[in-house]
């Protein structure tokens, strides 16, 4: 038989579980209590509150479109088709700007008549100029 230590006495094995199955069978008939049962009820008000926060997050976050537009797939495709098309228009547009600009300083530079990088800039104009104007250089 082993021995075990309990808050400075030696208790048997036995007597440890005949305690601990006591304390278990004290706390499943204190849940029937009527006090226990106000906790219970506050408990499952909490839970109803939290369920409904949950619901409301799910319809602001439109979720159910989501499911709606994964069941119906060509509806699917066509708005991921519509975004593409609009995703390369708005990079085409956006790096015909970003060049323009850039040719514009470019033209500024070499204006300015620096030396070494006045040159420079100016042949990568006339290249661009050439381009632009189909033109073989």
């Amino acid at each position: 038989m082993r021995m075990k230590r309990d808050n400075s006495k030696w208790t048997d094995d036995k007597e440890a579980r005949k305690e601990s199955k006591q304390a278990k069978h004290d706390t499943q008939s204190a849940v029937h209590e009527p006090k226990d049962l106000s906790v219970l009820q506050r408990s499952l008000e909490a839970v109803e509150k939290r369920l409904e926060n949950v619901a409301t997050n799910m319809e602001r976050t439109h979720i159910a479109d989501y499911v709606d537009m994964l069941n119906k797939p060509l509806k699917l495709i066509w708005r991921n088709l519509l975004a593409g098309t609009a995703r390369g228009i708005g990079i085409a547009i956006g790096f015909t700007f970003f060049a323009a600009t850039i040719l514009y300083v470019l033209r500024i530079l070499g204006a300015l008549n620096l030396p070494i990088i006045g040159d420079y800039i100016a042949d990568i104009v006339k290249i661009v100029q050439i381009q632009l104007e189909g033109k073989q250089y």
